[in-house]
């Protein structure tokens, strides 16, 4: 706690045994409500000035202005403001005594009569007060608000109470998910969970967590993607078209657009390929704008995106070809791909095999320049182990990735459905991780067993939560949107 707080918080000490000293429990068990602000407002907007209302209730919430030695209050609860009148000819001498013992911060509640004031103001006049958490600590100044980014983020708390865009942003991040779910819901997807514990990290390209099993002495890792033990629900055959909201965990670095937990949606539908996952992706991000924004024209960063689909579908050899002027397609071996990117000034390790050196250039070269949304087609097989590869160009994979602002967005594969392919894109796998590769996926011998039983055509796809919130709600880093983002140790 910092040294120059202590003497206020002395003050409210004397101000809590004061409370005691007049037989008040500062901690009650409950208080009931009747009504909150915005309700009263609604319900009372005709209200003239200076007229009683004739109702009474019961309110409550956090004291975040005190005017007049507390005569005047401002009250705040989850919907919004309304003052409260504290005077002699309502309240008792111990009400009288409680209110002087009132301090910004404070949870009261307020029983009294709805009046509009001279001025228009909306007011109870208080005829009891009930404190409902005496406050230790004062909240951060008024005029300056909580200007320190970090203790922002690492007391989400002050930060929710002093700043009501960080409110609105986190509940909007509420109604985005909700409107997804209810979506696939209606479109007959079944919500399903999956383990968050693996024996085997697979079903993304990252390096996990590991954690360790005491009773059965074992390593588990947390889910880097649910992607593997969905599928195996559709083998299953427990319905054709499944969904889950999920936090995975990916042990990387930290950036305004990454946090090693995350929250991504993942679905797979049984009998389509990737290009029915296109259109969902612009029906399930449309859904998402219309409900956070109130339509498809938004704006990011002072920059106006339109989302309305159709979107662009452009291959991932044609962005950098437009960019750059060099045709991958035109290139048969990794050497020269390499050397095409190094030509190029795109920094390599020098291991890369052709994929790798044509996304390498195109996440160089091209990503920050896709601000309007477009479905980047024609992922190198090299970094696809799980995609089908592609019906025209067995080099490429049948998987998108939906760009907007510059941002990877949505992940989307006709799924690979073939045992024996997969075996040999896992073993692929395991030779690059034997390599020094930590991001390869190792071999999961239990999920292809399960494709070995029949996964059915299928398509599947992933949205990064978080970076769709930020786009949606136009804030500048994912530990906007994220209520408690990973934060570096002081």
């Amino acid at each position: 706690m910092n040294h120059d707080e202590d003497p206020l918080r002395s003050v409210r000490l004397a101000k809590l045994d004061g409370l005691k000293a007049l037989g008040i429990e500062p901690y009650p068990y409950a208080f009931a409500r009747t009504a909150e602000a915005a309700e009263l407002e609604g319900r009372h907007a005709g209200l003239a000035a200076g007229a009683e209302s004739g109702e009474r209730v019961r309110v409550a919430g956090r004291i975040r202005a005190m005017r007049n030695s507390g005569m005047f209050i401002d009250l705040h609860d989850a919907s919004g403001r309304i003052q409260v009148f504290c005077h002699r000819d309502t309240l008792d001498a111990q009400g009288l005594a409680v209110v002087r013992l009132l301090d910004i911060g404070d949870l009261i509640g307020v029983e009294g009569l709805v009046r509009r004031t001279a001025r228009g103001e909306l007011t109870v006049n208080a005829t009891a007060v009930t404190v409902l958490a005496k406050t230790l600590r004062p909240l951060p100044e008024k005029f300056h608000g909580l200007a320190d980014i970090e203790r922002r983020y690492r007391q989400r708390y002050l930060d929710l109470i002093v700043n009501p865009d960080s409110r609105e942003t986190l509940r909007r991040r509420s109604r985005i998910v909700a409107a997804l779910r209810r979506h696939l819901v209606a479109r007959d997807y079944l919500e399903v969970e999956t383990p968050m514990l693996h024996t085997i990290p697979g079903g993304a390209s990252a390096k996990p967590f590991i954690t360790h099993h005491n009773a059965l002495d074992i390593d588990l890792y947390l889910r880097v993607a649910p992607e593997l033990h969905l599928k195996r629900l559709v083998v299953g055959g427990l319905a054709d078209k499944v969904f889950e909201i999920n936090r995975s965990f990916r042990n990387e670095g930290l950036s305004p657009r990454h946090n090693p937990e995350f929250t991504s949606l993942e679905l797979y539908e049984a009998y389509v390929d990737y290009t029915a996952m296109m259109r969902l992706v612009e029906e399930l991000i449309g859904t998402a704008a219309e409900t956070a924004c109130g339509g498809l024209q938004i704006e990011y960063g002072g920059t106006a995106i339109d989302l309305a689909p159709p979107w662009q579908r452009r291959s991932m050899a044609e962005l950098v070809q437009d960019a750059t002027g060099v045709d991958f397609l035109a290139i048969s071996d990794a050497e020269t791909a390499r050397n095409a990117a190094a030509d190029l000034g795109v920094a390599l390790a020098g291991a890369e095999n052709w994929g790798q050196a044509l996304e390498a250039v195109f996440a160089a070269r091209v990503e920050d320049r896709l601000i309007a949304p477009v479905h980047v087609t024609g992922f190198p097989r090299d970094i696809s182990p799980l995609a089908k590869a592609d019906r025209s160009d067995p080099r490429l994979a049948e998987r998108f990735e939906t760009y907007i602002y510059g941002w990877e967005v949505a992940n989307a594969f006709s799924e690979l459905t073939d045992p024996l392919d997969q075996r040999a894109r896992f073993e692929a796998q395991m030779a690059a991780r034997a390599a020094g590769d930590e991001e390869a996926q190792p071999l999961d011998e239990d999920y292809l067993a399960a494709l070995e039983y029949g996964l059915p055509p299928c398509g599947g796809l992933g949205i990064g939560i978080d970076r769709l919130v930020m786009l949606l709600t136009d804030s500048p880093s994912i530990r906007d949107v994220i209520a408690f983002p990973t934060l570096r140790p002081r």
